[in-house]
C-alpha cells in the first residue's frame, strides 16, 4: 500500500481531487451570495459537482482495486509458498524412494554375491564430448576404488573405472569400444565378447560379437558376463535386440540393449573386491 501512496498516479489523482474540491467549494459560496432568483452560479457549479463526484468515485475505485489487488497478490504468494513446499516434499519423497530402491538392489546383489565388496557412488558430471556416455562419480582412491574396478547398478553392468583421483573417478561405459569383455548367452551358453562402436552407441546399444555361425542366440536372450578378465561371472549386461552378420569376417553378432539405463544414471555401485579378481582384459590395458 505504501508504494501506491508514493506513486506518481496517486499524486496526480490527489491533485485533481483538490482542484475540484476548491472549485466546487468556491462556486458553492458564490452561489449562496447571489440572488435566489438566479441559478447561474448553480448552473456553473453543477459540472464541477459532477466532476467532484466522478473523481471521488475514481479514487474510491482505485483504492478498492489496489486493495483487491493486494489481497490477490498476498493470496498468490501464499499459494506459491504452499506449492513450493509440496514440490519439496515430492522431491524429498522421490529421493528417498530412489535411495530405498538403490539399497534394496544393493542388498539383493550382496545376498547373491557375498564375496562382492561395494562402494556406492553418485554421478556428479557427464563427459559431453564422449559419445559413449562416460561420466564421473564422487568417490575415488580414498574410498578404496582402483582402476578397472567394475561399475554396476541393480539392473546390470555399466562399465569400469578408467581414471582414479582421491575423491572422484571417471567411468567408461560398455558402449565404448575401449571395453572388451567376455560374455555368454544366458540361455544357450554361446560365448562371445561385448564391445562398443560409435554406430551402436548412437542408439544406446553395444555389440555381442565373435559368435559362432552355428550359435543359437535369439532376440530376447539375456547376455551376462562370463567371468573372464576384470569382471566377475554372471553380471547381467543386456538383452538381444537384433542379430546380424559382420561382412568383414562373416561372423555372427548380436545387438544388445544394456539393462542399465546409462544416460539416466544417478547412482552406481563400484565392485572393489570379488572372488577371482585380478585378470585384466581391456584394450590398451597394462
Amino acid at each position: 500500500m505504501r508504494f501506491f501512496l508514493r506513486s506518481r498516479q496517486f499524486k496526480i489523482i490527489v491533485a485533481v481531487f483538490c482542484v475540484v474540491v476548491i472549485l466546487t467549494a468556491s462556486f458553492g459560496i458564490f452561489a449562496k451570495r447571489m440572488s435566489p432568483q438566479t441559478d447561474i452560479a448553480s448552473t456553473i457549479a453543477a459540472p464541477f459537482k459532477t466532476l467532484f463526484s466522478n473523481v471521488s468515485n475514481i479514487i474510491i475505485d482505485a483504492f478498492d482495486n489496489y486493495s483487491s489487488g493486494s489481497r490477490l497478490s498476498l493470496e498468490n504468494a501464499e499459494l506459491k509458498a504452499e506449492i513450493d513446499a509440496l514440490n519439496k516434499k515430492i522431491a524429498d519423497y522421490d529421493e528417498l524412494a530412489q535411495q530405498n530402491n538403490f539399497y534394496k538392489e544393493y542388498l539383493g546383489i550382496k545376498d547373491t554375491n557375498p564375496d562382492f565388496v561395494f562402494t556406492d557412488a553418485t554421478v556428479i558430471s557427464r563427459d559431453t564430448d564422449d559419445p559413449f556416455g562416460a561420466f564421473t562419480i564422487n568417490c575415488g582412491s580414498t574410498s578404496g576404488i582402483s582402476k578397472y574396478d567394475p561399475v554396476i547398478t541393480g539392473a546390470g553392468l555399466v562399465g569400469y573405472i578408467t581414471d582414479v583421483g582421491l575423491t572422484s573417478c571417471k567411468v567408461t561405459t560398455i558402449l565404448s569400444p575401449d571395453i572388451t569383455l567376455g560374455a555368454l548367452d544366458n540361455r544357450t551358453q554361446d560365448s562371445g565378447i561385448i564391445t562398443g562402436s560409435l554406430s551402436f552407441a548412437q542408439n544406446g546399444f553395444c555389440q555381442f560379437a565373435n559368435l559362432s555361425r552355428s550359435c543359437s542366440v535369439a532376440v530376447g536372450d539375456y547376455i551376462v558376463t562370463s567371468g573372464e578378465g576384470i569382471f566377475p561371472e554372471g553380471l547381467l549386461i543386456g538383452s538381444v535386440n537384433n542379430i546380424g552378420i559382420n561382412e568383414k569376417n562373416n561372423s555372427i553378432y548380436a545387438e544388445v540393449k544394456p539393462f542399465a539405463e546409462i544416460e539416466e544414471l544417478r547412482t552406481v555401485m563400484v565392485i572393489t573386491e570379488f572372488e577371482g579378481q585380478g585378470g585384466i582384459k581391456v584394450k590398451g590395458g597394462n
